[in-house]
């Protein structure tokens, strides 16, 4: 994507682009999106300690076990400072952020933050992989569907992938994950069912996660194409008999790329919350397993610590997309223009 050359399109005549002034465009956009991440950043650590509440159960007694004594209950407690007012131990929560301490497992006693760097490279492999096989599938499909449908062609095309893609995409994730074991796990016995213990373990996770978003995004890019081949300098490059390869891909490709990276950024965050379901599914030893039994046995900074890490990365993900669109295209900067 970052690799095709955008100053080809200056070959066949375009409609006039309004463009930034540099230093105000790239000056305004930092200020608005740094703005934005304040805020996203700080709703997110407000949010990640107030679920700790609203989870049922007692810490102290899913660690003991329900036949511990109400003493050792107590002292368990008061160890990990359950028995502290909420403001108290929002302050706490803070201090340690800002040190980059989120504490300790009540579980394991071991610090949140080497549970997380443990983890995290199997939930990231799962959800690098997904978002690389939704790009190299989709956007080639969508363009290829939308140039062979344009100005209704083939509607028998057009009507059936709508159709195929359509199912696809509202297929969740678990249930793709579920029929892709079956098939590919038992039935056929060429895949592992879950595990990590080989790199042939991640493919099934990763076709799972990724085929539901696959046929999301190749429908907007197929949307994208008729609306980019309509353009007077598509067609003014079709009159001058350009080869297909130079008219598509290097003309009409860089346009589909706006639209095409925003909704690929929404779902790139979005999956790091899928592999987290993923990952239950196919038991990779990831943050989905970890968040499961935090939740079971209780483990309120673990599962603050993994909430709050995937949030982040998500607005982060955003916010770097956001930098990549504005390369792409100066007028997603925002502010005052000139032509």
């Amino acid at each position: 994507m970052s690799g095709v050359d955008l100053a080809v399109i200056a070959e066949a005549p375009a409609p006039p682009v309004r463009r930034r002034g540099g230093g105000s465009g790239w000056g305004s956009f930092a200020l608005r999106r740094l703005g934005g991440l304040a805020l996203s950043l700080a709703l997110l650590v407000l949010l990640t300690f107030l679920i700790v509440p609203l989870i049922p159960g007692d810490p102290a007694v899913a660690i003991l076990g329900p036949n511990a004594s109400p003493d050792a209950v107590a002292a368990l407690r008061e160890r990990l400072h359950l028995n502290d007012p909420l403001p108290v131990q929002f302050l706490d929560y803070l201090r340690g952020l800002f040190t980059f301490d989120l504490g300790q497992s009540f579980r394991y006693n071991t610090p949140v933050t080497d549970t997380i760097a443990t983890k995290l490279p199997y939930t990231a492999t799962t959800a690098l992989g997904a978002i690389v096989v939704v790009l190299l599938v989709a956007i080639p499909v969508g363009m290829t569907v939308g140039v062979l449908t344009r100005s209704g062609r083939r509607p028998w095309l057009a009507v059936g992938f709508g159709a195929v893609a359509g199912f696809f995409a509202s297929v969740p994730a678990y249930v793709a994950g579920t029929l892709l074991v079956v098939v590919f796990a038992i039935w056929l016995k060429v895949l592992p069912a879950g595990g990590a213990s080989t790199q042939s373990a991640y493919v099934l996770p990763i076709l799972a996660l990724a085929l539901g978003p696959t046929f999301a995004v190749a429908r907007v890019v197929v949307q994208e194409t008729y609306a980019v081949l309509h353009q007077d300098y598509i067609r003014t490059a079709r009159g001058r008999r350009l080869p297909a390869a130079r008219l598509y891909i290097r003309h009409a490709l860089p346009n589909l790329m706006a639209s095409t990276l925003t909704l690929t950024g929404l779902i790139l965050a979005s999956m790091l919350g899928g592999a987290i379901v993923i990952e239950t599914v196919f038991s990779l030893p990831g943050l989905g397993l970890e968040v499961v039994q935090a939740i079971i046995f209780r483990d309120f900074p673990v599962i603050q610590g993994i909430v709050l890490t995937v949030g982040a990365l998500a607005i982060l993900i955003n916010l770097l997309i956001d930098v990549v669109l504005g390369l792409i295209d100066p007028r997603t900067l925002g502010g005052p223009t000139h032509v």
